[in-house]
This record gives structure tokens, sequence and C-alpha cells, in this order.
């Protein structure tokens, strides 16, 4: 299996992508990570994952890091200036250029989390890159958090919208690595930003007014599948999920990933991409899913 990083520059970032593959020729594959984390999520130098995965089904796969996430440059600690406003508007269309280039054709787009949401926005705020994605497939993606409990009082509530970007005013930015929170740091505009989604607030650019509920609704999307854990119960919890496919697209289909089911376990936010299971569960089916709309 072949692995090299490929970096696009915009502006003052350069921003990488890993590319996975066995051979050329094989149908894309962009894959898009969540908050609080990298493209690291998706694969392993060693070959694991659901992008080193789908690489040895064939596809050529390109994952990618946000600015300032993973290998991009320069880290958030060195430049934190920018949010998930220049995400939407400047990083997805960079990446979706970068895999068109490298070959020539449309791609399917996976995402976990958060990424599920920028892409979204994204496509719909620039509907000209339709035709380039085949299909969308999102792993545990919500925009607002709508369910009450003591671990969304705590985790949301509490720390993300109000202790976290009053720590990250001071610097620019808040160490979740340090902080034992995530994987990657991220920015005060990111954490200002995204508190007005994560809150059941309208699906509006704090930046500049788009109204990207509109726009989602004057679009026809790709054939979309979201699925989520049965113990995602906050980041991902089902019902939040359907909220943000009902305000994207409703015929898309829904799985929730639980022994009930007939998954191998009762999956949550961070394992259904990285439990050991996930190859013998879910992966064949994302696979499959994939090979039918390439």
């Amino acid at each position: 299996m072949h692995q090299k990083s490929l970096f696009i520059k915009e502006g003052t970032h350069q921003l990488h992508v890993r590319r996975i593959f066995e051979s050329s020729g094989g149908t894309p594959i962009l894959m898009l990570h969540g908050t609080i984390e990298n493209g690291k999520i998706f694969y392993t130098e060693s070959g694991k994952g659901l992008a080193c995965y789908l690489a040895a089904q064939g596809f050529d796969v390109f994952v990618a890091d946000f600015r300032g996430k993973g290998q991009s440059t320069p880290s958030i600690n060195e430049d934190p200036k920018h949010g998930q406003h220049e995400m939407i508007v400047h990083d997805v269309p960079a990446f979706i250029d970068l895999v068109k280039a490298q070959t020539g054709k449309a791609m399917h787009v996976i995402c976990h989390s958060w990424g599920g949401v920028i892409f979204n926005s994204a496509l719909a705020r620039m509907p000209n890159y339709l035709p380039d994605v085949k299909s969308i497939v999102c792993f545990g993606t919500k925009r607002s958090v709508h369910r009450k409990s003591f671990h969304k009082f705590w985790k949301v509530d509490l720390f993300w919208n109000r202790l976290a970007p009053a720590i990250a005013k001071r610097k620019g930015f808040i160490n979740m690595v340090k902080l034992k929170f995530g994987a990657d740091n991220e920015t005060y505009d990111f954490l200002r930003q995204s508190i007005d989604w994560v809150k059941p607030k309208p699906w509006i650019d704090p930046e500049d007014g788009f109204d990207y509920a509109n726009a989602a609704k004057n679009i026809t999307w790709p054939e979309t599948w979201h699925m989520t854990g049965i113990n995602d119960d906050l980041l991902g919890h089902i019902d939040d999920v359907i909220a943000h496919v009902e305000e994207t697209n409703p015929k898309a289909e829904v799985s929730l990933l639980s022994k009930q089911n007939g998954n191998l376990l009762d999956y949550d936010h961070i394992n259904m991409l990285t439990a050991k299971q996930c190859v013998e569960d879910h992966f064949p089916k994302v696979s499959d899913w994939l090979v039918k709309r390439s």
C-alpha cells in the first residue's frame, strides 16, 4: 500500500493531504475529519483505519488535514487567526480541486463528526462543486445539540460554549491536546463561530450572514448515508444526526450502529472508526455502498 503526503498552498497556509492507494486508477475518496482531531482519525502509518481499508479495496483515498491541523502548516499554535468560515470557503474547495487535479474524476466524500457539517455547508454554499461529488458518507455528523443531559450541560453548555472560548481568547487558541480533550487544538475564531451552530440556532454563517439552511433546500444532494453509534450519547446522538439530515438531505439513509441492529459492538463517536471489529463489521458495507455508486 502506498502513502504519500501532498500539500496545497492556500494563502499563508500549506494544507496537508495524505494520499493512500494500492494502485492508480481507483475511484477517489476525499475524507474530512472533525473537531479537536485531524486526518489520523481515518488512518495510521501502519495501514489501519477506514482510509487504508478502502484503499485496499481499490479506492484512491485522499485524507485531508484542515488548516492548522495535523501536518498542515502553520500549526494552530503558530497562527490561530482563522475559523470554520475559512474551512468552508477555502479549505474544502482546495481539497476538492486537488483530488480533481490528481485523478480527473468525481469523488466520494467521507466525513467524521463536524467535518460533515463543514462539507455540507461548503456544498450548499458552492453548488458548482455538486458534479464533483458522487456520494457522501457521514459518521456521527450533527450540527446542533438539541437533547438535554448532564453530559450535555458539562461538556457542551459549560465547557465548549463558555470555558473553552474564555481560555482560547487569551492566546487565540485552546490547547486541547495538553488538556487531553482531543488529538488537535482549536482556534478562538472556530469556537466562536461553531458555538453559534452547536446551539439550536439558525444555520447562518456568523461571519457574512450566508443562509445555509435556505441554500441547502435549493440543491439536489448527492446520495448520502449517515451513521452513528448507539453509545454516542452527545457528539453524534441519533436524534441530533437526524435533525441535521432533515435540514440537508431528508432522503439520506440513516443507520444506528449497535448490537441490536446486528453490529459486533455498541459503537461510540470514536470507536466506530477505530475499533478492530470495524473491518469485519460496517467497513465492508461502506465499501460495497460506495462501489455501487462509483
